[in-house]
């Protein structure tokens, strides 16, 4: 009789390899986070970890993939707010936040020396749109609130805010002297003069135009 699979404890184990890929792949790079690196900082076996993960590039896209679904898993933690320019620079502030994890950092690095490959491109551009999606409504009520700017469309708004926040993580990685301590504020500044630019006097009407 095949042996039962307990589902918790099935996912609590991937999880915990993949909380050993980020480690061992912030620390190393791609080339350099070997899979028996990973088995050692997981505390595993090889066979364990192969039975997870095929490849390394299968834990990659794992660990890209837990990302898109925390950005997704936001969207219902804001339900019930009254306040989208809060929401938008609290969403902003979160991801700055992630990156003072010195692990992010790392990752991305790690990440940019396989982004040629198709699946690797395929999660990057999933995460960019995960983003956006949640991002989207909240400039819209923002501008139906007369909190945000209606001379842009709100597609076009939301993108430039995942774009702030992208480029804010990626000078994080590549530029020790840029810090998330440093630079945060800045960060929320920038996206609240973007966000306020040419926005509408207090109870005039707004078209929330595309």
């Amino acid at each position: 009789m095949a042996r039962k699979v307990d589902p918790e404890r099935h996912e609590a184990r991937r999880l915990q390899i993949i909380m050993a890929g980020l480690t061992v792949l912030a620390e190393r790079g791609y080339e350099g986070a070997t899979t028996a690196a990973i088995c050692r900082e997981a505390g595993i076996g090889s066979g364990t970890f192969f039975h997870y993960f095929a490849t390394k590039t299968e834990l990659v896209l794992a660990i890209l993939e837990l990302g898109t679904a925390e950005t997704v898993e936001k969207a219902a933690a804001l339900e019930g707010r009254t306040d989208p320019l809060a929401v938008l620079l609290e969403l902003l502030g979160s991801w700055a936040d992630d990156a003072a994890d010195p692990r992010i950092p790392g990752f991305v690095r790690a990440v940019a020396g396989v982004m040629h490959l198709p699946a690797v491109a395929d999660a990057l551009a999933a995460d960019d749109r995960a983003q956006r999606d949640l991002l989207l409504p909240w400039v819209e009520r923002g501008q139906a609130a007369g909190e945000v700017r209606t001379d842009l469309p709100p597609a076009r708004i939301a993108s430039w805010l995942a774009l702030l926040s992208g480029g804010f993580l990626e000078r994080v990685a590549t530029d020790p002297d840029f810090t998330v301590d440093a630079e945060r504020s800045l960060l929320l500044d920038t996206a609240r003069t973007f966000l306020r630019a040419g926005a509408p006097a207090a109870g005039a009407t707004t078209g929330g135009r595309r």
